[in-house]
């Protein structure tokens, strides 16, 4: 791991994503994991030794900490464009730059899958979570990236746990997936059957497997059809014959043949149903035209949906998670605050520990000083404490303006306003502090 990171420097994002960058430019500048200690520590030669890649997709930005926003801009910059084989300057142009807070809710967002084309799409945080472990795993992650991430992870997981922004099918093949799981349950105990070899009915039949489906097989009237589809889905392929066996045997069947003529008709899912002892079967009609003969919907234990009733699943699933969107803003948002409002908190702990070490300091004279005494204990303590303060605050009061190095007058005001801040203090007391600060310091001057 990178060594801390300096209290000077600040998160900064340098990147291209789906917004404000072309396709063929992202393609450019994709980097795949294996080429990333490669890139991070072109990133630590150009002096960004707090920093890690963010590489989808949707995006590739670098993030990181530096005490100079226009310098790590540049060396971002460079990289970039050597990389996409491009000028700086032109590059430039669809690169986004985001520094401080702003930096901070970028990558709070982008946790939490609310930048992302599709709203939700919970392969995002693992994204963010691989990064990051390359970039811990070539020590580039100080405890400024460190703490940035954790943070984001934290907000990630509220948005997931406390709205349903993940939950509903965005896309056609998604929508078929969660419908099957609403008719089936888990999917590793069903069988599916993929009748041809259509764009739509392979997309759908690999979004089943991703999403557990425990085994499928691949038919079509041309077996080397067959074959070459079985290969690309990595599942097994069988002769076109004995339909109606082949679909009793199916818990999911897809039809994507698209040959203008019903390859699925109501008498075959009738026969294949009845073999089924009546348990249920889900189709989905990819053929365009249709494959399946309409009357198949009023079959009973027939679950039978086309590419329109999955679009509007997905459009529902859309319009839902657009709707959860709002909640999980405002908990993205109340996350920066919090931790935007910790980090400036730990800024000020190094003054801190400086007032508490001269505090004790002084404590530990004024008890040697009062030989056990311990009213004038106390009393030495309050007028050492305050005699340093007191003369430097009259004497910047009495300070004239253009005097000495051309100084601007001094705001008393301001700095009461402080003091009162900083020490609570009422009006009572402040007024009190000023009849007294002389004759304090005299009892100082005595004591010492």
């Amino acid at each position: 791991m990178a060594e801390g990171t300096p209290t000077t420097a600040r998160p900064i994002v340098v990147g291209a994503n789906h917004r404000s960058s072309s396709l063929s430019l992202r393609d450019r500048l994709f980097v795949e994991d294996a080429e990333l200690p490669a890139f991070l520590a072109r990133l630590r030669v150009a002096g960004l030794g707090d920093a890690m890649v963010l590489s989808t997709c949707d995006r590739v930005e670098v993030v990181a900490f530096h005490a100079d926003r226009e310098a790590a801009r540049r060396a971002v910059t460079a990289l970039m464009a050597e990389r996409a084989g491009m000028d700086a300057a032109e590059l430039a142009g669809q690169l986004y730059v985001h520094w401080d807070a702003d930096a901070v809710r970028h990558v709070f967002t982008v946790t939490a899958s609310l930048d992302s084309q599709v709203i939700g799409e919970p392969q995002v945080l693992g994204q963010v979570k691989a990064g990051h472990r390359i970039a811990r795993e070539a020590a580039m992650t100080g405890s400024g990236l460190e703490a940035l991430l954790q943070a984001a992870y934290g907000a990630a997981k509220r948005v997931r746990s406390e709205t349903a922004i993940g939950e509903r099918p965005v896309s056609i093949a998604a929508a078929a997936v969660q419908l099957a799981r609403d008719l089936h349950g888990d999917l590793q105990r069903c069988a599916g059957l993929l009748i041809g070899a259509g764009e739509m009915g392979e997309l759908v039949a690999g979004e089943l497997l991703a999403g557990g489906l425990g085994d499928l097989t691949v038919i079509h009237p041309t077996e080397t059809r067959a074959q070459a589809s079985a290969r690309a889905l990595n599942c097994h392929f069988a002769p076109y014959d004995n339909l109606v066996s082949r679909l009793a045997a199916a818990d999911v069947v897809l039809a994507g043949l698209g040959r203008r003529q019903h390859v699925l008709t109501a008498d075959l899912v009738t026969a294949a149903l009845r073999q089924r002892r009546r348990r249920p079967v889900f189709i989905v009609d990819a053929g365009i035209p249709g494959d399946v003969e309409p009357a198949v919907n009023r079959i009973d234990a027939a679950f039978l949906y086309d590419l329109n009733d999955l679009e509007r699943v997905a459009m529902e699933g859309r319009s839902n998670r657009e709707a959860e969107a709002r909640a999980a803003w405002r908990i993205v948002d109340a996350e920066v605050a919090a931790f935007l409002h910790g980090r400036a908190e730990r800024k000020a702990a190094p003054a801190l520990t400086r007032l508490r070490a001269h505090f004790e300091a002084v404590r530990a004279g004024a008890l040697e000083d009062a030989g056990g005494d311990a009213e004038r204990a106390t009393r030495l303590l309050v007028n050492r404490l305050l005699h340093g303060p007191s003369r430097s605050l009259r004497a910047l009061a009495a300070r004239r303006p253009g005097g000495e190095g051309g100084a601007a007058p001094f705001d008393l005001a301001e700095a009461a306003r402080t003091l009162d801040h900083l020490f609570t203090l009422d009006a009572g007391d402040d007024a009190d502090g000023e009849r007294s600060a002389a004759a304090d310091d005299a009892d100082d001057v005595k004591e010492r």
